[in-house]
């Protein structure tokens, strides 16, 4: 992936984490999803009282992405941490959120877990969920 794509999923993830809905958590995340066609779809973090029915940045994402007829995907970019400040380390996705994955995107598919635009770290979907549940 060209570190120009990696830093506007960047930049696109942490703006994407100003819209954060964590009054419970204060914990505000932020993802930016690429499509193979080149579409990026952003979402964030959306807390619920009875916490089961909150949805994570990366699910928010994808389940915009899906519901506009998207199903093929290169790469995601996740920014988290407290607050409103700055992420101080890499926010990796939660299992559920690897699941969703699994789902539509195929081992090569790229996890970028940034702080900011110069420090990152990029993985692939094959290292984060090894034998990934898949029919």
């Amino acid at each position: 992936m060209a570190e120009k794509e990696i830093q506007e999923l960047i930049s696109r993830a942490l703006e994407a984490r100003k819209n954060a809905y964590a009054p419970y958590s204060d914990f505000r995340v932020g993802a930016a999803l690429l499509s193979d066609s080149g579409g990026i779809y952003t979402g964030c973090n959306i807390e619920n009282s009875a916490y089961t029915p909150t949805n994570c940045a990366e699910r928010t994402a994808f389940f915009k992405a899906v519901s506009e007829g998207v199903r093929s995907f290169r790469a995601i970019c996740i920014a988290g941490g407290p607050g409103e400040r700055e992420p101080e380390k890499p926010c990796p996705p939660c299992g559920v959120c690897r699941q969703v994955m699994l789902e539509f995107c195929g081992p090569d598919f790229e996890v970028i877990l940034a702080v900011n635009g110069q420090q990152y770290e990029v993985y692939t979907l094959d290292r984060l969920a090894p034998m990934g549940f898949r029919l």
